[in-house]
């Protein structure tokens, strides 16, 4: 342990991003644990990268992805530590694992930016709290199409407090009523990009 913490504080020899999926490996390998090896090498790993950033902020999480990805992980680590002393199959899946976390990272802040405009847009509209929770639902967090069974169900009103609160929405331009109609009706935000 004391050559790896050593070695894991060295800087200029090894790319720091390599040097972070090397850690991992490492200290997963030296196992000085008898629980949490995993969660100190995801957090080793993420240290290391902060470190390689030269920057006090991260919007990604190398350790979420980890968790996200959990099966394909321990396969690669268990190939890895029973196979030969190449680890060019786990510093390519680390580093593949890293893309998707910044990819994730991507996906989230553009869901966060799209909601951001929406609220924007919407600062003159009188909303209520019913209208805000269903609202809040729906850039970038709704599944499926909104209908007023829909909107009454997420919203805990009646059929026809949701179809009023629809209305209003309707004439404010925040929502528009979409091209099915009968029981197929339903609705979706004006302006903004799912």
């Amino acid at each position: 342990m004391s050559r790896f913490v050593e070695w894991a504080n060295e800087t200029g020899r090894t790319d720091p991003v390599l040097r972070s999926a090397l850690a991992h490996l490492w200290f997963v390998t030296i196992h000085p644990f008898d629980d949490g090896n995993g969660r100190m090498a995801r957090a080793i790993a993420d240290w290391l990268l902060a470190r390689s950033e030269n920057s006090a902020q991260r919007f990604y999480s190398m350790s979420a992805q980890i968790r996200q990805e959990r099966k394909a992980y321990y396969e690669i680590l268990e190939r890895t530590e029973k196979g030969a002393l190449d680890i060019t199959p786990w510093t390519e899946w680390f580093l593949g694992c890293l893309d998707r976390a910044f990819d994730a990272t991507e996906k989230t802040l553009a869901t966060v930016l799209r909601k951001a405009r929406f609220w924007e847009r919407l600062a003159g509209t009188a909303i209520n709290e019913r209208r805000r929770m269903v609202l809040s639902r729906m850039p970038g967090g709704f599944e499926g199409k909104l209908t007023s069974t829909k909107w009454a169900k997420i919203g805990k009103c009646s059929h026809d407090t949701a179809l009023r609160d629809i209305q209003y929405l309707i004439e404010n331009d925040v929502l528009a009523k979409n091209a099915a109609g009968g029981r197929s009706t339903s609705y979706s935000l004006k302006g903004i990009d799912r």
